[in-house]
């Protein structure tokens, strides 16, 4: 089987519309075409990361191009940093103006300074030979030479602009569109910077601006939180209105997955509840969908572990790492007790059909899977002649299994993907390898952890020096990566297997944090009930992060009334640590 990647540049061109954007294009391109003699406005194209602005922009570029009297220009705001990006957005004006445009501009400038210097910049200009992008360069040298010359930028420009724009016999006047994206890409200078050049220099007769940005990133609680009121107040004077781009119907991103599919040569391997599946667990979004696929053509090419098992059976296992990330880390943590979570979701299900509906008598199979279900769960076989009491011990059980196991449950995609791949050959040696560490080799997209991040520049400094954590955990490799970097901020990182050597580590340095597991063994609360006996004779009172891959109610309960935290995310790890531990040398300090 032969895969090729899908790029994730925005569609230029109406063929390649896969998501039917091209009547909003055309609408858009219309309307800014015919209120240019209203003149100067910026539109915002308003939609969340990877929704298809880029996509409706340049299909609204091309449209506009078909138009002898407009002119558009691209702008990138993310290429920029901060002052450069006000010098780089008026010099892609400039550099669309005509070049006669831009040598009699330069003649006014020089005309409006002693006469010396007008001598000198007049005979440059007619002596040297310059292009177009020769003449912006001087043009722009001249314009912000000093403050003198900012000032009066604005009145250049307007001049410029308007002679431009009433140099040809088209009617009532030519119109340049600036297209800027990514905005909300960047950082808080730079946006200040692009937006300064926006409204302060180029707001003139002429210019039309589209800026491709999520409104909600720049808003109050986005990248300008800090900005003062007077700032914040300038900003709300930018749009003048905003196309909110809506998401595509169920059945276009339907027809978007099969689409992609099919270019990507996955289609054969996609049934119509798995198209269903991923245009439902995607958020329908695009960029999500397009990598999604492409991980699975790179995983199944070069990640070794999937060429002893069926393609139908890994794009389902990824489907359930990138579509269920929770359920998909508890599979891959499993425990002595409850090696398979996909085994156990389904006898759950099971049980809990039986469970819920005591007026129905089940038969001996279901019967017989519900008895085991609680069984292995440490509760009490259910009474089958009182089924008065199923209801109560339904509540019980679920208080032991994972916590998104009932929502789960509820979800009928979920429900057949699962038992689609356990119903597969060989999915109970795909489980095992994923568990022994055969992880993939490709990130697709990082749904809601995309935006916990790490900044490696942090591990020069040495924020923990002095800092003593103890990680207990019988599998202390697993924790690697996070020790590593906990060490490497100045923190002294105590490994422990037990809670015997624990206690040796306890009683010899202050710890500042405790970061366990919870199942060891065959004990699936071993860590819960040695920091049980830990508060009690308070041996330790600081604070504790659980990193298990199991999380219950009954977990969560007892965490809370530990004064403990649970995860099983390692992004939310790593946040919960560094919280944790600043909070610990505060109070360290102030002893």
């Amino acid at each position: 089987m032969e895969f090729s990647l899908l790029n994730d540049e925005p569609v230029t061109e109406p063929d390649a519309d896969l998501l039917g954007a091209g009547r909003a294009a055309r609408e858009l391109a219309r309307l800014l075409h015919d209120s240019r003699t209203s003149t100067p406005f910026t539109l915002a194209v308003d939609a969340g990361w990877g929704m298809g602005k880029s996509s409706l922009m340049r299909l609204v570029e091309a449209e506009l191009r078909l138009r002898k009297d407009t002119v558009a220009v691209w702008y990138n705001a993310w290429t920029s940093t901060g002052p450069d990006a006000l010098e780089g957005l008026i010099k892609s004006v400039l550099m669309r103006f005509d070049r006669r445009v831009l040598r009699r501009a330069l003649n006014r400038l020089a005309e409006r300074r002693t006469l010396i210097t007008a001598a000198r910049t007049v005979a440059a200009v007619a002596a040297a030979p310059l292009g177009v992008a020769g003449l912006v360069d001087r043009l722009w040298r001249e314009l912000s030479a000093d403050p003198t010359s900012r000032n009066a930028m604005r009145d250049s420009l307007r001049e410029l602009a308007a002679e431009w724009a009433e140099s040809t016999a088209y009617e009532p006047r030519r119109l340049l569109v600036v297209f800027i994206d990514d905005l909300d890409r960047c950082s808080e200078e730079t946006v200040l910077a692009v937006c300064e050049a926006v409204k302060v220099y180029l707001d003139v007769p002429g210019l039309a601006f589209v800026i491709g940005c999520d409104r909600s990133a720049l808003g109050p609680s986005g990248l300008l939180r800090d900005l003062s009121p007077a700032g914040s107040a300038f900003m709300e004077k930018i749009f003048q209105t905003s196309y909110r781009l809506p998401g595509p119907s169920p059945d276009d991103v339907e027809a978007y997955v099969h689409r992609c599919a099919l270019r990507s040569g996955l289609r054969e391997l996609l049934d119509d509840d798995l198209v269903k599946l991923i245009a439902e667990r995607s958020a329908r979004n695009p960029r999500r969908i397009k990598r999604l696929i492409n991980g699975f053509g790179l995983e199944y090419g070069l990640n070794p572990v999937w060429a002893r098992f069926a393609p139908e059976a890994v794009i389902r296992t990824l489907l359930l790492q990138h579509l269920y990330a929770d359920f998909y880390r508890t599979l891959l943590a499993g425990d002595r007790n409850h090696p398979d979570a996909a085994r156990e979701f389904l006898d759950y299900r099971r049980a809990r059909r039986v469970l819920s509906s005591p007026s129905d008598t089940p038969d001996a199979e279901d019967w017989g899977i519900t008895v085991s279900c609680v069984s292995g769960h440490g509760l009490t076989a259910p009474p089958r002649d009182r089924p008065e009491e199923w209801g109560p011990l339904l509540a019980r059980l679920e208080e032991y299994l994972p916590t998104g196991f009932p929502a789960l449950e509820r979800d009928p995609r979920f429900v057949t993907l699962v038992q689609e791949l356990m119903a597969m050959a060989d999915a109970d040696e795909l489980v095992r390898q994923l568990q022994y560490g055969a992880a993939p080799v490709t990130s697709v997209y990082p749904g809601d952890e995309r935006d916990i991040t790490y900044d490696g520049t942090r591990a020069r400094s040495t924020p923990y020096e002095g800092a003593h954590v103890l990680w207990v955990d019988d599998h202390p490799e697993n924790n690697s990566s996070e020790a590593g970097r906990l060490e490497a901020l100045g923190a002294r990182v105590w490994i422990a297997r037990d809670a015997r050597e624990a206690e040796q580590v306890l009683g010899a340095v202050r710890v500042d944090l405790l970061l366990s597991d919870v199942a060891r063994g065959w004990r699936s609360e071993a860590g819960l009930d040695a920091l049980r006996r830990w508060r009690d004779s308070g041996r330790y009172q600081g604070p504790v992060v659980f990193f298990c891959g199991r999380i219950t109610p009954d977990r969560q309960a007892r965490c809370r009334e530990l004064g403990a935290h649970i995860t099983l995310s390692s992004a939310e790890l790593t946040v919960l640590t560094d919280s944790l531990l600043l909070a610990a040398l505060a109070a360290r300090s102030a002893d």
